[in-house]
C-alpha cells in the first residue's frame, strides 16, 4: 500500500448505500503514480459518489481507501487535501466576487501559512510571502490561459474560463493526485480540444496523477491511458480506450452506437 510499491491510490471493496440504494458496490482500484485514468458511465452510475468517497466528503458504507501508503477511509476532506489529493466539481465552486488572481492565491495560502505576527506587522517575511503568492498564482493562471483576466472577478469570467480557474485553484494545492469531475461539461468542441491539451500539459508539466469523470467520449478516449466503466454502481469494464470501446457490456450500458464513432 505504498508509493514505493508503485501504488499511489488503492481502493478495496468500496461501497456506499443511501437509504438502502447501492450507489457504489465493491469498487476496486490500484492507481500508479503518473497515470491518467478516466471513469465513465451513464447518469447515476456512481461516478461522483466515487469522487466524494475518495475525498472524504461522504463516508463509505464498506471498503477501505489507501493514499500514499496511509489509510484515509474516514479522514476529513481537509486532511486528505493536505496529503496531496485535490479535486474540481461538476458544479463549479469558486469565490465568485473575488478576482481570478485572488482565488488562486487563497488556494496557495493553504500550502504556505504566514505567522499572524508577520501579517500584523507587515514585516519582510510577510512581504516575501505576498510576493511568492503573486508569482505562483500568475504562473498557474498563465499555464491555464487566464493571466489576461487575472484582475477580473470570477463571476464575470466565461464558463470555460471559470472551469480553468477551478483547475488552477486545485493545482495551487500542489496535489499528487488531481480529480477532475466533468471538466469539459458545457464546453463547445473548440473549447473541449483546448481543454484536452491543457490536461495533457498539466499531467506532463506537474508529473501529476490524474483521474477524471467525463461524459464527453472525445476527451476520455483522446487523453486517458486507462478507463473504468461504472454502471448502476458496479465496475463493469476496465482497460485501454480501445479495449473499452469494443467491450460489449460497455456498448450496451453506455456507448451504444457512439462506440463506432468515438
Amino acid at each position: 500500500m505504498s508509493e514505493s510499491n508503485g501504488v499511489l491510490l488503492s481502493v478495496e471493496n468500496l461501497g456506499k448505500q443511501f437509504r438502502g440504494v447501492e450507489a457504489l458496490q465493491a469498487y476496486q482500484l490500484t492507481l500508479a503514480p503518473g497515470e491518467l485514468l478516466g471513469v465513465i458511465g451513464p447518469n447515476g452510475a456512481g461516478k461522483t459518489t466515487l469522487f466524494n468517497l475518495l475525498t472524504g466528503i461522504v463516508p463509505p458504507s464498506t471498503g477501505r481507501i489507501y493514499f500514499r501508503g496511509r489509510e484515509i477511509t474516514r479522514e476529513r476532506p481537509e486532511t486528505i487535501a493536505r496529503l496531496g489529493m485535490a479535486r474540481t466539481f461538476q458544479k463549479i465552486r469558486l469565490f465568485k466576487p473575488l478576482t481570478a488572481l485572488d482565488n488562486v492565491k487563497i488556494a496557495l495560502q493553504a500550502t504556505r501559512a504566514v505567522p499572524l505576527h508577520a501579517v500584523l506587522l507587515g514585516n519582510q517575511h510577510f512581504t516575501e510571502a505576498e510576493r511568492w503568492l503573486e508569482e505562483q498564482a500568475r504562473q498557474l493562471l498563465d499555464l491555464l490561459g487566464l493571466d489576461e483576466v487575472r484582475d477580473q472577478p470570477a463571476e464575470r469570467l466565461s464558463f470555460n474560463q471559470q472551469r480553468r480557474l477551478e483547475i488552477a485553484s486545485a493545482l495551487a494545492l500542489s496535489p499528487q493526485l488531481l480529480l477532475l469531475d466533468e471538466p469539459a461539461g458545457g464546453m463547445n468542441p473548440t473549447e473541449t480540444e483546448a481543454l484536452m491539451e491543457t490536461i495533457r500539459t498539466i499531467h506532463r508539466h506537474f508529473q501529476l496523477t490524474v483521474m477524471l469523470i467525463e461524459h464527453n467520449m472525445q476527451v476520455v478516449m483522446g487523453i486517458c491511458q486507462r478507463i473504468q466503466v461504472l454502471n448502476y454502481g458496479r465496475l463493469i469494464a476496465e482497460g485501454t480506450p480501445e479495449a473499452v470501446r469494443q467491450d460489449p457490456n460497455v456498448i450496451q450500458a453506455y456507448l451504444g452506437q457512439a462506440a463506432d464513432h468515438a
